[in-house]
């Protein structure tokens, strides 16, 4: 009497494939006493303010424009946009340089106060309950939040 056995008996179970969470890699900056940040893949590069030109009959949020390696690039001031604005505070001394949309040319500056290293963040920490203008979530940290900028839904 011959016994068989199923093929793959001797094999051990494979187990639910577990999803991973997902995660973005985001830039950091501060603008007055609130931290934000932006997807990395929007952000062109950063650099130093240098002289701005302004733009007569401009919306309030429009710094001015700066020539950027033969382009006109305009700068845009966040903390008008979020309405955080004191009159007496300097611009800020660092601009992130952005695409507006992924894969496109069209360039535009946010001003900020100051620029951190970019941060690996967990997408599943994100709570996207806040509802604000530009805002697309709001990360919790020990000691603050952060507040996630979608820059495509941005007013600039």
């Amino acid at each position: 009497m011959s016994t068989s056995k199923h093929p793959h008996a001797d094999e051990p179970e494979q187990a639910e494939p577990t999803e991973q969470p997902q995660s973005a890699h985001v830039l950091e900056f501060t603008l007055g006493e609130n931290r934000y940040c932006v997807d990395i893949g929007y952000v062109a590069e950063i650099v130093n303010t240098e002289q701005l030109t302004a733009v007569p009959n401009t919306a309030d949020h429009v710094e001015g424009v700066m020539d950027l390696r033969g382009e006109t690039t305009k700068i845009v001031n966040l903390r008008t946009i979020f309405g955080e604005r004191d009159e007496d505070e300097e611009l800020g001394s660092r601009i992130i340089v952005f695409k507006r949309k992924r894969g496109s040319n069209e360039r535009i500056g946010w001003l900020a106060d100051e620029v951190y290293q970019v941060q690996e963040v967990r997408t599943d920490a994100v709570d996207t309950s806040v509802d604000g203008e530009g805002i697309a979530g709001v990360i919790r940290r020990e000691d603050e939040f952060v507040f996630w900028i979608d820059p495509t839904s941005v007013r600039v």
